[in-house]
């Protein structure tokens, strides 16, 4: 009797370890009225490499002419032969050494500076120097990006838009984790200056996301899901997973070989 019930306890054991959960909760630890500490807010800051569009307005246009880049537009394929595109944005790209090429002004150093602050660094050049009184400077961000792989809805790449960004923000335009995502230990990949930081990110935990260095983004983050251990099995031709046939054909096998064994016992 000792060995039947030895043999149904191993049994059940192992059916119990196929149909394992994941853990699929975010900020599991949250409760009602807590407070956390996010770390300090990491504005997108311009790095070697990035492009700008800078724009200065002034109430004497003619004026304010001589400080923007001139617009080149492009030429587009039409049935008709080919038309401007008068879309286009004139470009300032940053160069490894953090600088831009400003129109009168010549080089100017931004490496480091946010969108505002590059803006109101040109604009006090401008109104200190007498170049342009009344100047206004207006700064975008142009094709600064992050990616996103690996087991969410929709994986690619995605334009930062905002001054800042968060690794929510980030999962949430990549359509959330599908349900085979780890939840727990989430990969965030950041170059800067060469070299190259990883930082494991647990959802389920808020303190530890919040305190993250990874929880505000930076241009060109890489953000890896990697899949759980279902998913993983399931890229397997002879993968354990209840979806493959082979496991229900293993169980009813070893359910066959328990039921004869009880009865030689």
């Amino acid at each position: 009797m000792k060995k039947i019930k030895l043999i149904a306890v191993a049994t059940f054991a192992l059916l119990l370890g196929s149909c394992s959960v994941p853990k699929i909760g975010y900020f599991q630890d949250v409760q009602s009225g807590q407070l956390h500490t996010l770390t300090s807010p990491n504005y997108v800051k311009v790095q070697p490499g990035d492009k700008l569009s800078i724009l200065v307005s002034s109430k004497n246009p003619e004026l304010a002419y001589l400080y923007n880049l001139p617009v080149v537009g492009r030429y587009q394929p039409t049935t008709s032969g080919r038309s401007l595109n008068s879309s286009s944005v004139a470009t300032y790209t940053v160069s490894h050494d953090g600088s831009i090429q400003f129109p009168v002004l010549g080089k100017l150093t931004i490496q480091g500076m946010t969108r505002s602050e590059v803006a109101e660094y040109i604009q006090g050049i401008l109104v200190n120097g007498n170049h342009l009184k009344d100047a206004t400077v207006t700064v975008d961000f142009l094709d600064m990006h992050f990616s996103v792989m690996g087991e969410v809805s929709r994986p690619g790449r995605f334009i930062i838009d905002h001054d800042k960004v968060t690794l929510l923000d980030a999962l949430s335009q990549a359509g959330d984790l599908t349900i085979n995502g780890v939840r727990d230990n989430v990969l965030v990949m950041r170059e800067e200056d060469g070299v190259q930081t990883s930082y494991r990110v647990d959802l389920t935990n808020a303190e530890q996301l919040y305190s993250s260095p990874a929880f505000y983004l930076k241009q060109n983050d890489i953000i890896y899901v990697e899949p759980n251990a279902k998913r993983a099995r399931q890229s397997t031709a002879t993968g354990n997973t209840f979806q493959n046939p082979s496991v229900w054909i293993s169980l009813a096998s070893l359910a066959v070989s328990v039921t004869l064994l009880i009865k030689r016992l």
